[in-house]
């Protein structure tokens, strides 16, 4: 298995992911928008999304495939046998030095890699999992967060070019879940609608310049992307930030929507 860091890639990423990633922020269907939305253009078949706090509790778990429930069964197995504890990715960034800034990075493990035989039957035998390749985030408090895509046996390995699109929508994928469990959390303690109710009301061109902006674009880059007037993307822009009930781009990478 083999891990390197990530930086920011000023790469336009298409519209209708933007979208699909942002679309299952604070709903129960997170793993199954960022499935949908990266297998417009790379093949996979699974998606899970954990996040563990710096206290060894796991915040956040949502999974999805091609194959029904298969993924949500292996999840609540990988939660109920706390495979997080064996899980090489979640061991390796445990031990790592907390950052001042949150700190990325791409990771990839084939199935016959995976020590724990128990962890390998669960999460890679039993459902024909032949590799992974997770996105891998470390955050200042400790929280340690894995965005992981997996091929089948019947898939080809991953090469550079999927690694490749796995880097150009990392940063998105990290805030979209950063995102998830903030909005989550903010909705619990005040009761309001949450982060993805909120976004599914506004206009599908508000949406788009949401998730350009906070893919990291400016307005500037958000309107040669998506091919409208600077102007129009500040329209939309501000008329999405009322409807979130937030004042200031700041707000929004901040603390999501929500």
């Amino acid at each position: 298995m083999r891990r390197w860091p990530l930086r920011p890639i000023d790469r336009p990423l298409a519209s209708p992911v933007v979208s699909g990633v942002l679309a299952g922020i604070g709903t129960p269907h997170l793993a199954a928008s960022y499935l949908g939305a990266l297998q417009k253009v790379l093949p996979v078949t699974f998606c899970t999304v954990f996040a563990v706090s710096a206290n060894g509790r796991i915040e956040t778990v949502s999974a999805a495939s091609n194959y029904g429930s298969t993924a949500e069964r292996t999840a609540e197995r990988y939660v109920a046998q706390r495979f997080d504890r064996m899980d090489p990715n979640m061991v390796w960034l445990a031990k790592r030095k907390l950052p001042r800034r949150p700190q990325l990075w791409l990771g990839h493990q084939l199935a016959d890699e995976v020590a724990d035989p128990d962890y390998r039957a669960a999460c890679y035998g039993d459902v024909g999992i032949r590799e992974r390749a997770s996105v891998l985030l470390l955050s200042p408090a400790g929280q340690r967060t894995a965005v992981s895509f997996y091929r089948s046996l019947a898939q080809p390995e991953f090469g550079d070019m999927d690694f490749a699109l796995l880097e150009a929508h990392a940063t998105l994928l990290a805030d979209a879940t950063l995102a998830h469990g903030r909005g989550a959390m903010a909705a619990r303690e005040a009761g309001e609608p949450n982060l993805g109710s909120r976004l599914l009301a506004l206009s599908p061109r508000e949406r788009e310049v949401i998730g350009h902006l906070m893919a990291g674009r400016t307005a500037k880059e958000a309107a040669r992307e998506i091919g409208i007037e600077l102007t129009t993307v500040r329209t939309h822009q501000y008329r999405a930030f009322r409807r979130l009930g937030i004042r200031s781009l700041k707000e929004l990478l901040r603390s999501g929507p929500g």
